[in-house]
């Protein structure tokens, strides 16, 4: 029993992880499905991996309902809570770039405005290549209706994701430069790495001070880091501070620690000119128990 669920564990992360874009929420979907698992007639499951995504399909689009009505009062922005990822051996094949994509931080926020049924649909069509026939089992609807959700989601994603995927070298290297100009103070290169209507996104939930909404255009954005990198960031001076550049959500991303903590995480999209058009910044402590517990996950 334990073997079988434990050999579908991390499907069932992945899958509720992209359904409800929390780690927390994600494990406690995952336990739930474990609970049902082992309370259920084994003899009477056929196929256990699609019996498992379904009961955590349902779990998570069940929490995600609960969690939207949450959100709606929440202070600040609200973004994704980061994780750490791992490409693994297969870094090179579409299948798995692909995957990685759907878990980045751009996407989990696109795939916000989906409701939770068209939000399941998307994951398991396009993150996971369920058919429609297994999609409908897995979400309890009919075949006619997942394949109507499947293509509005896709149409809403595809208008509002982002179109350019910049090699990880490249990404390395912004990221790299942008933060030394941002804690050197230096506005002339991050003017030079920003694209024009950059859209700065902070996350502190209100327990820690940040931006209250999003921050829009080159100027103020690149203000806005040049003053941080001169004064001490939630009471941590920047030459205290440790930075390290990891695997965040498929990407490549910084986390900030200090005191003996983690403070925060960043993440830079990149547009087709390799200009930074969109950075998240995620420091409310709620939401980075899974980069301080360093979990890397296989998605």
């Amino acid at each position: 029993m334990s073997e079988v669920f434990g050999e579908y564990r991390n499907l069932l992360f992945s899958v509720a992880y992209r359904i409800l874009g929390t780690a927390a929420d994600a494990e406690d979907a995952v336990q739930d499905a474990w609970l049902k698992w082992s309370a259920a007639d084994r003899s009477q499951v056929a196929d256990p991996k699609a019996y498992l995504v379904r009961i955590v399909s349902n779990v998570a689009m069940d929490r995600l309902r609960s969690a939207q009505v949450r959100r709606e009062t929440y202070v600040g922005p609200w973004l994704p809570e980061p994780i750490l990822t791992s490409l693994g051996t297969a870094e090179s094949s579409a299948s798995t770039v692909d995957s990685l994509d759907s878990v980045s931080m751009a996407v989990l926020v696109v795939l916000e405005t989906l409701s939770p049924l068209e939000r399941a649909v998307f994951v398991l069509k396009e993150a996971f290549g369920f058919s429609y026939g297994e999609i409908a089992d897995a979400v309890e609807r009919s075949e006619a209706s997942v394949r109507q959700a499947a293509h509005r989601a896709r149409e809403h994603v595809q208008a509002r994701r982002p179109r350019f995927h910049a090699d990880r070298t490249r990404q390395r290297e912004v990221t790299e430069r942008f933060f030394a100009a941002a804690t050197g103070g230096d506005i002339n290169t991050l003017m030079q790495l920003l694209a024009p209507d950059v859209t700065l996104w902070t996350d502190g939930g209100g327990k820690v001070r940040q931006a209250m909404r999003p921050i829009i255009g080159a100027d103020k954005v690149a203000t806005w880091f040049a003053a941080i990198g001169t004064r001490p960031y939630q009471g941590v001076e920047i030459a205290d501070m440790s930075v390290e550049l990891v695997e965040l959500n498929g990407g490549v991303g910084v986390v900030f620690a200090g005191a003996g903590r983690v403070i925060a995480t960043l993440t830079l999209d990149l547009d087709d000119t390799g200009h930074i058009a969109a950075i998240h910044n995620v420091a409310n402590p709620d939401k980075l128990g899974a980069v301080t517990g360093g979990v890397v996950w296989r998605l």
